[in-house]
């Protein structure tokens, strides 16, 4: 650190090789692995909040999901009697099973507290909005869904969202060439 001698203010020198900016990257779990995610879903919907909940599955479920096969695209969430479900997950069946396979789109249930279902199935039931599965992932050995509470876009707001996407792209990419 260095003073000035006319206004006696301290200030430091800095490497213009370490004065840049490094970009940080989010944080992420190392207990967690993602299975797959549902790319459409922030597309289509605006995500107003999320809840990481547990899924109930079978053996030969965790098998595929462990291989990686597992569509999300086409999935929504339920309440149903005062259960969360998960409808329409295509989980394909796994190929060493044999005749103790599942039923690769049969209902899931997904394991929540009795406070977060009331206030999730409130929000979506009052404000007609949807319970959208955003990814499913392995947290320390158990199978997980983000599941998020979402508003469906419009084609306008579509439209809007893809050109602030386009616009931010091309300033990074005009930043990064000065």
């Amino acid at each position: 650190m260095l003073s000035c001698t006319c206004c006696k203010s301290d200030f430091l020198l800095r490497d213009p090789v370490t004065a840049r900016k490094k970009k940080e990257k989010p944080a992420v779990d190392k207990n967690e692995r993602v299975i797959a995610q549902n790319r459409k879903a922030r597309h289509n919907y605006n995500v107003l909040e999320t809840l990481e909940c547990g899924i109930v599955l079978t053996g030969s479920e965790v098998k595929s999901l462990r291989n990686g096969q597992l569509s999300l695209e086409e999935a929504y969430g339920r309440v149903d009697r005062g259960e969360v479900w998960l409808i329409g997950c295509d989980i394909q069946e796994y190929s060493h099973a044999h005749q103790l396979n599942h039923i690769p789109k049969r209902r899931r249930k997904l394991l929540l507290h009795r406070r977060e279902i009331r206030k999730f199935a409130s929000q979506a039931f009052e404000k007609n909005l949807t319970l959208v599965p955003l990814k499913m992932y392995f947290k320390r050995g158990r199978a997980k869904v983000l599941l998020g509470i979402g508003r469906g876009k419009r084609e306008f707001d579509k439209r809007e969202s893809m050109k602030k996407k386009v616009m931010q792209r091309d300033m990074d990419r005009e930043m990064r060439r000065k």
